[in-house]
């Protein structure tokens, strides 16, 4: 039987991969299935703690390019998933790319030149900034893929605004939501917050990745004084991740905020650890996507630090605030929430936790 070829490469490909994959064994074998790894992200805390919460198989394949620039590393992921097609012994019926990381565009690239039929779960999110190098993968991905599985309603009018033929588009809802809501029990039985010393709504935390946060020396400067601020008016928890260190130290501030009182820094969490320390956030400050997503779900105020977002429904429906680079902004917002102003949660179809069975369906209707 021929299968169908299942991409995942970074933190953020696993948490939607995993439910999908769960939802097609539930099916009993509507096809054949085949799990790559692409290794973009490839130490413990960044993968492979994720595989082990949540309970996906190890890969069938695992090309382990590792890191580098955007282009060295999208060259290396084609490199070795074209070199991994052609010693398959049949062709693959298709392939799934999940998300907007360089394994999900380099990955799709391959399936379209080899005349692969491509499925793109979370597809059509729009930023409108091409600084960011998601949003090229995003419009790359969709301009080439066959079947667009999308998740929220405002990108129907991106992809009709881009010509994508209708066709084409199926609306799924969000995996990322069905492992939130397969995992909340896990998180919360874990209780981060409390080994750390801290109650329900007692602190905030605070995520930060985004080159336009800390790749340039002054931005990053003036948020660290901004998370100190922060942390004069409420305990904060800071997950740093392993980019955000760098920097950091290079710039000599990774000190300086060890120094601050109220200030918890810690490695990279797994997933279930992460949850439950968000899931009990008095306030999240974030410029991550997903953590956009999981906040308005959870209905926990968030405070994302970019100037757009391909997410608008956690702003019109949900508890994101989105303050750009003005940190004066940043601060009226904290001080809202402060004052026990939150967003009201408005239902998003298709956020219900059964959005991978979606998924199957529509893979199974054009691949079964």
């Amino acid at each position: 039987m021929a299968s169908v070829v299942f991409v995942a490469g970074a933190r953020p490909n696993f948490m939607k991969i995993a439910p999908v994959l769960r939802a097609l064994a539930r099916r009993g074998g509507a096809f054949a299935d085949v799990l790559v790894h692409t290794g973009q992200h490839y130490d413990f805390e960044m993968s492979g703690v994720f595989f082990e919460q949540l309970g996906i198989r190890e890969p069938d394949v695992y090309l382990q390019v590792g890191s580098a620039s955007h282009g060295m590393q999208t060259g290396r992921i084609m490199s070795s998933f074209d070199e991994y097609l052609a010693k398959r012994d049949e062709r693959a019926r298709g392939i799934v790319v999940v998300g907007d990381v360089n394994s999900t565009m380099a990955c799709a690239l391959v399936g379209a030149k080899l005349g692969i039929p491509v499925a793109h779960v979370e597809a059509g999110l729009r930023s409108f900034d091409r600084a960011m190098p998601e949003e090229i993968n995003r419009l790359v991905t969709d301009a080439i893929a066959d079947l667009l599985l999308v998740s929220e309603p405002a990108v129907l009018a991106n992809l009709g605004r881009e010509g994508v033929a209708a066709e084409r588009i199926r609306y799924v809802g969000n995996v990322m939501i069905d492992s939130l809501v397969e995992q909340l029990p896990a998180a919360r039985a874990l209780e981060s917050a409390g080994r750390l010393g801290l109650g329900r709504g007692e602190y905030a935390l605070v995520t930060l990745h985004r080159p336009s946060n800390v790749d340039d020396p002054a931005r990053l400067g003036e948020l660290v004084r901004f998370l100190g601020r922060l942390a004069d008016r409420i305990p904060v928890v800071f997950p740093v991740h392993p980019r955000t260190q760098a920097k950091l130290v290079e710039l000599g501030l990774h000190a300086q905020l060890e120094a601050t009182p109220k200030m918890r820094l810690t490695a990279p969490l797994g997933y279930r650890e992460f949850v439950g320390l968000m899931e009990g956030a008095r306030v999240v400050v974030s410029d991550s996507g997903g953590v956009q997503e999981e906040t308005t779900f959870l209905g926990i105020p968030c405070i994302t630090l970019r100037t757009s977002t391909e997410r608008p429904v956690t702003v019109s429906h949900g508890t994101n605030a989105l303050v750009g680079e003005d940190l004066e902004a940043a601060w009226s917002a904290v001080e809202r929430v402060m004052g026990g102003q939150l967003t009201r949660v408005t239902p998003i179809d298709g956020w219900d936790g059964h959005a991978a069975d979606r998924v199957v369906d529509a893979l199974i209707a054009a691949w079964g």
